[in-house]
């Protein structure tokens, strides 16, 4: 199979998938490699996402390992299977490549759980917010490239539409509500945007009102990416290099207790909608 020089996150995730279950069964790299037919220079690379794994040798390798998670187990297996092109990959060598993993994360995602303090998700910006949003990075971005990232910010809202959507359930604290990226206009018509789609059937938007207090991480964004089994979710969080991945099994557990403590404090469903109303009523 062909080398990849420059992996996908979830290329690397399943070959540190399997570098996992190899450690976690005591078996050596010498001894995968034998089982594998393949020598350690290559499983190596697989380890690392460089190199593709069949469904075979990855059936083999969990039986060595003797794994007896059948659902964990499918699930790898179904991330051997050559990636379909995503429409992200034509901003391939365009654009960095942490958005366009974003963007395959969610497009594989089962469910999401977001939690916002500042930013509106940018999943659910309007164009000439989002607009406002690249306008004010630093160092300051060049034209064509703005125009890049606004047409990829588009086009990532294509996995919450349709019949086949994935769960959205999205936690906005009020500062970020109040926030008037690109002015009062344009922050109105955001705050439109997102009673709208709050109305839709698999998409849920909390709102964190000033007056409910403090929480865990207060002032992260987080993406947490529910995958086929729970071995396989996936944070993702901001940083000032770029997005980060986390997937260790403490990692996963704390933010799950993050977010599940703000959606314990956020308003419902109707009343969120009803705040954000207000919010911009008074605009």
């Amino acid at each position: 199979m062909a080398s990849r020089t420059s992996p996908t996150e979830r290329q690397k995730r399943l070959g540190r998938e399997l570098r996992k279950m190899r450690l976690a069964a005591d078996v050596s790299a010498q001894i995968a490699a034998r089982l594998l037919g393949v020598d350690r220079s290559r499983l190596s690379n697989i380890e690392q996402g460089i190199r593709a794994i069949s469904e075979d040798r990855l059936r083999t390798l969990a039986h060595a390992c003797a794994c007896q998670d059948q659902a964990y187990i499918e699930a790898l297996a179904g991330m051997t299977k050559p990636a379909r092109r995503g429409w992200w990959d034509r901003y391939r060598e365009s654009l960095p490549d942490g958005l366009l993993d974003i963007a395959e994360l969610e497009a594989n995602a089962l469910r999401m759980r977001t939690a916002h303090s500042v930013h509106i998700p940018g999943i659910l910006q309007t164009s000439d917010h989002a607009l406002a949003v690249f306008r004010v990075v630093v160092p300051a971005l060049p034209e064509h490239e703005v125009a890049l990232r606004l047409a990829h910010r588009v086009e990532r809202q294509q996995v919450l539409e349709g019949g086949a959507s994935p769960e959205y359930v999205g936690v906005i604290h009020e500062a970020a509500l109040r926030m008037q990226f690109g002015g009062r206009k344009v922050a109105r018509a955001q705050l439109d945007h997102l009673i709208t789609v709050s109305e839709s059937r698999h998409i849920t938007l909390r709102v964190i009102p000033f007056e409910a207090g403090a929480f865990p991480g207060a002032g992260q964004t987080v993406n947490y990416a529910e995958g086929p089994v729970p071995q396989l979710d996936t944070v993702q969080v901001d940083s000032t290099h770029g997005p980060e991945f986390l997937y260790e099994e403490k990692q996963l557990a704390k933010y799950r207790s993050h977010l599940d403590w703000m959606e314990r404090i956020a308003l419902p469903p109707q009343k969120s909608r009803d705040f954000i109303h207000d919010i911009a009523r008074h605009l």
